[in-house]
């Protein structure tokens, strides 16, 4: 049963962002801070006035020597010094509100929790742009349920809750946006509890998309053989 009203006391809020100003200075006061015991940010490196905000917020800030989103998960996940990590993207696609809802449901006894933009609840951001990547997430999310016995909506939204201990169990090795696409995989591989809430995507406050979607979807097709081929070898010895 996901727990929407109480205090989060042992979960750590992990911010994702590069060159992000635009949308952490408008979400920033939305954002549930007295329901975290630990708050820290990931980035690469920001240039456009991030990092200079973080530091007037007296927010930690943890700098990616390498780029990319798996560099990021793997950074925060090494960190902090809490179990549950919630992973937040500030761009305004991610409501704030939803992060203490997906820490609601691994202390509910989930493995995995993921904001899923596609249940009947659901809102995926509506441009043209979104509509052929909805698409893509739902193909992709199919063909992992298929090969790995899953049941999920959104296999690949990164605004996912995990503890560190079944995090360290999947040894995700992925690359940029593949990082949350193979959780998923392996999740499904491990027979994970895998809970999924439904989001109201909101619209990006400013820029664009950091990845691209064509080259990203080339690289899950490679990342689906990989797992099929792999099936459990990800595990320790």
């Amino acid at each position: 049963m996901v727990q929407e009203k109480h205090d989060v006391k042992k979960a750590t809020l992990v911010i994702l962002t590069f060159n992000e100003i635009g949308g952490i200075k408008e979400i920033y006061n939305k954002i549930p801070f007295d329901k975290f015991d630990e708050v820290f940010a990931v980035d690469p490196g920001s240039t456009d006035g991030t990092l200079d905000f973080y530091k007037e917020k007296n927010i930690r800030v943890l700098l990616q020597e390498k780029k990319g989103r798996g560099e990021a998960f793997r950074l925060a996940i090494d960190n902090a010094r809490n179990d549950i990590l919630v992973f937040f993207s500030p761009d305004g696609n991610e409501d704030p509100n939803d992060s203490v809802k997906l820490v609601g449901c691994i202390e509910g006894g989930a493995d995995m929790a993921i904001a899923s933009r596609f249940t009947k609840q659901s809102r995926a951001a509506d441009d043209e742009l979104i509509k052929i990547r909805g698409f893509g997430n739902k193909f992709f999310t199919k063909v992992a349920n298929v090969l790995f016995g899953g049941n999920l909506s959104d296999s690949i939204n990164g605004y996912r809750a995990i503890s560190k201990e079944k995090f360290l169990k999947l040894n995700p090795d992925a690359q940029g946006f593949c990082i949350e696409y193979q959780m998923s995989m392996r999740a499904m591989k491990l027979g994970y509890k895998i809970v999924e809430i439904p989001t109201i995507e909101g619209d990006r406050i400013s820029g664009g998309s950091k990845h691209n979607s064509f080259r990203t979807g080339m690289k899950f097709f490679k990342l689906i053989g990989k797992e099929f081929l792999n099936r459990k070898k990800f595990l320790f010895s």
